[in-house]
């Protein structure tokens, strides 16, 4: 089941997708609640889909794929990596990354799987992760790789506005362990690497972060890019694609002239 948020009339609501129809929804059913259909139907060409959900956070991991390690001539990390993204970096398919050109000069573009929490999660099992996980989606883990090596921490490399894109929807069935997940860089294949790479699955991160942090349903765990990342600019479309979820395609626009 494909779970989407979408906008229609400047009102935001929750839906199934049923082919090209969105089956509108009361709500996702986070915590296991249950979730009933309204009888409203649109065509998902007549709608505005919207990032899949609002996060109180975006947990992410860095040199989580053996070969995107080794891109950077790192060694594998023994334990996941954790930084965060704020929610305010989130943005949905089809909307524009602005480039921060007052204090970035390279930013990057980094194809990812992401896992959406659907129950709260505290020191959870690892055998146990899956229970806490509403499904997938597609995820842009947009990097200012300059700023990441001036800083050496990545708070600011991976926080500007816009540089979490999410979507489109959230696929629920999805075995999470050996999806293709690729980037496309104004159609040109530039990433194309599948989960099964990673050095921790999604199981395990998730039951990791758990023991830092409480995830919340609706949280995002973006699960670690695979090599082959790549400097964009204003004017680039940028694709995701994850193999049983879909396509999430940003462009990418300069600052605008002036702005603060």
């Amino acid at each position: 089941m494909k779970f989407l948020r979408f906008g229609v009339d400047g009102v935001t609501g929750f839906g199934v997708l049923d082919g090209e129809r969105v089956r509108e929804v009361t709500a996702y059913p986070f915590d296991g609640e249950s979730f009933e259909e309204t009888g409203v139907t649109y065509a998902l060409g007549d709608v505005k889909l919207l990032a899949p959900v609002e996060p109180s956070k975006v947990v992410a991991i860095g040199l989580n794929f053996k070969a995107h390690a080794a891109e950077f001539n790192k060694e594998l990390p023994t334990e996941p990596m954790l930084f965060l993204k704020p929610s305010t970096s989130v943005i949905g398919p089809n909307e524009q990354i602005v480039y921060p050109s007052h204090m970035s000069y390279r930013v990057d573009y980094e194809a990812e799987l992401g896992i959406v929490i659907g129950k709260r999660a505290k020191e959870v099992a690892v055998d146990e992760a899956a229970d806490h996980i509403l499904g997938y989606t597609c995820v842009n883990d947009v990097t200012a790789r300059d700023l990441q090596g001036r800083d050496v921490q990545y708070t600011r490399a991976k926080s500007f506005d816009t540089f979490a894109p999410l979507g489109p929807w959230i696929e629920t069935e999805l075995n999470p362990l050996d999806v293709r997940i690729e980037s496309f860089l104004n159609g040109e294949p530039r990433q194309s690497t599948t989960s099964a790479d990673m050095i921790f699955n999604v199981y395990e991160l998730l039951s990791f972060v758990s023991h830092v942090m409480t995830l919340l349903p609706g949280d995002v765990i973006a699960t670690g890019t695979p090599s082959g990342i790549g400097k964009m600019k204003p004017g680039n479309t940028i694709e995701i694609r994850v193999e049983g979820i879909g396509s999430l395609v940003n462009s990418v626009v300069a600052r605008p002239t002036g702005s603060v």
